[in-house]
């Protein structure tokens, strides 16, 4: 059932000392908003150098305005390598460790029960009563059938009674987790028993800077919603490519005045209904991946799964379709936007790094230019050979003969038609994959293309099409 965030229960006006156990993207950010809101915090990791960080009052990574958070509250927050420690000195203890995906796509949870464990055996020395709160997405049915007995065995103690057990991932994206986390569409818990779930409520009623709706339920079904929240949004940003592919082979066909239409309706919303680039970053494909591999284990067709899967990975081949249309195999081409969106360094999983390797992989040279990644050595692990990095917008476009404008940063709105003229012909081709600029400006100088809008037509003109 879902509800507000207004609770009276037994921790009454005293906020508790919480432990974030995983001090890394989504841990580091999740302390220190835990502090700003007047929690002593713990953080524990088995990195040293996290640690350190902390004790310094210094953000272990790189996330928008961590660092100033960090350091505000730095009174706060204390880091630990030590489990016992941590759990000695909280009241509640989040786990926030990584949960990689396995060959087969299910998550893994070959750093959590570790993590577990450790708590399990820090609460066999502690009295009274402990809530232990997992946020890593796991596959349903892992809280119940692995994440609970070890926790029950390593401790000697039972789940409801003597500790409580609360499963609440966040919903997150890297570049904007400060936000998402004090202003969350709603908060998910899936609950051991009432008492863990009203103490887990009113943290987050002490978190939250909105009144934000609360989905309690037992643990496997928030473990089916954590996955199916992001399997439905890729299903639509899948909808939203496939119909702009449409658009592109019609005359007067704008994706942008149609998805804007479409979001007006009540059961379908404008949220994630862009038709742009392929979808990507560390949750998405790979969420979308294990539902799809969670269905086909209880021989359940998942069908709509598969064919998001299928249109994603076609959008690289989209892209550079049109470009070769255009342009001889070898040209130089740039890439404006590296990151899988805007505001982060990450490329994990990047439509960007996609479409590069398929240009390189055709014979293009490749260069790239993002405003938050100036160091290449942060992307090479899964650039690959044959990509280089533009030292800035400028640099990109004069040696580049096309041009994709992949993200739609900030930035990029200020570029202006002359930075596209070339002196002596052929002209640039430019791919405006967010339709950012001004279409009627760049025809003039390059050869531009509007991702998602067909030819342009007199607006008097009718199409009319022969059935065949």
């Amino acid at each position: 059932m879902a509800q507000q965030c207004s609770h009276s229960l037994e921790l009454g006006s005293s906020k508790p000392a919480i432990s974030v156990v995983g001090l890394g993207k989504l841990g580091s950010p999740l302390a220190a908003c835990l502090a700003a809101k007047g929690h002593q915090v713990i953080g524990v990791d088995i990195n040293e150098s996290y640690v350190r960080s902390i004790n310094k009052g210094c953000a272990p990574v790189r996330e928008p305005g961590l660092d100033s958070l960090m350091y505000a509250n730095r009174h706060r927050i204390r880091g630990t390598l030590d489990f016992r420690e941590a759990i000695q000195g909280s009241t509640v203890s989040f786990v926030v460790v990584p949960t990689p995906s396995d060959e087969r796509g299910s998550f893994s949870l070959k750093y959590v029960l570790p993590a577990v464990e450790a708590i399990g055996y820090a609460l066999k020395e502690k009295d009274g009563f402990h809530l232990v709160v997992t946020t890593s997405t796991v596959m349903p049915g892992a809280t119940q059938s692995e994440i609970l007995p070890t926790l029950e065995k390593c401790s000697g103690k039972k789940c409801g009674k003597d500790f409580g057990l609360c499963y609440s991932p966040e919903f997150i994206a890297l570049g904007s987790v400060i936000d998402n986390l004090l202003n969350p569409d709603f908060v998910l818990i899936g609950e051991s028993d009432k008492r863990s779930g009203d103490i887990l409520a009113q943290v987050y009623e002490w978190l939250c800077a909105n009144k934000t709706p609360i989905a309690r339920m037992n643990f496997v079904n928030a473990e089916l919603t954590k996955l199916s929240v992001n399997t439905y949004v890729t299903t639509k940003i899948a909808y939203a490519n496939m119909l702009a592919e449409v658009c592109e082979q019609i005359p007067g066909a704008d994706v942008d005045v149609v998805t804007d239409a479409l979001g007006l309706d009540s059961r379908i919303g404008r949220k994630y209904l862009k038709g742009a680039t392929a979808y990507g970053g560390p949750c998405f494909p790979r969420d979308n991946h294990a539902f799809s591999w969670l269905a086909r284990s209880l021989e359940v067709e998942p069908s709509i799964a598969e064919a998001t899967e299928a249109i994603n990975a076609r959008q690289a081949v989209r892209i550079k379709d049109h470009l070769m249309a255009h342009l001889p195999h070898g040209s130089h081409i740039g890439i404006l936007g590296l990151a899988y969106k805007p505001g982060t360094h990450i490329v994990e999983e990047s439509a960007s790094v996609a479409l590069a390797k398929e240009l390189v992989s055709c014979g293009c040279l490749v260069s790239a230019y993002d405003p938050k990644i100036q160091d290449l050595n942060e992307a090479s692990n899964v650039l690959g050979q044959g990509i280089t990095l533009a030292g800035s917008i400028k640099e990109l476009i004069e040696n580049a003969a096309g041009i994709v404008i992949a993200l739609p940063c900030p930035e990029f709105k200020q570029i202006i038609s002359q930075d596209f003229m070339v002196a002596t012909p052929p002209r640039k081709i430019v791919i405006d994959c967010w339709r950012m600029l001004d279409r009627s400006r760049l025809e003039a100088v390059c050869e531009y293309i509007a991702l998602g809008s067909g030819p342009l037509v007199a607006k008097d003109k009718l199409l009319v099409r022969e059935s065949r």
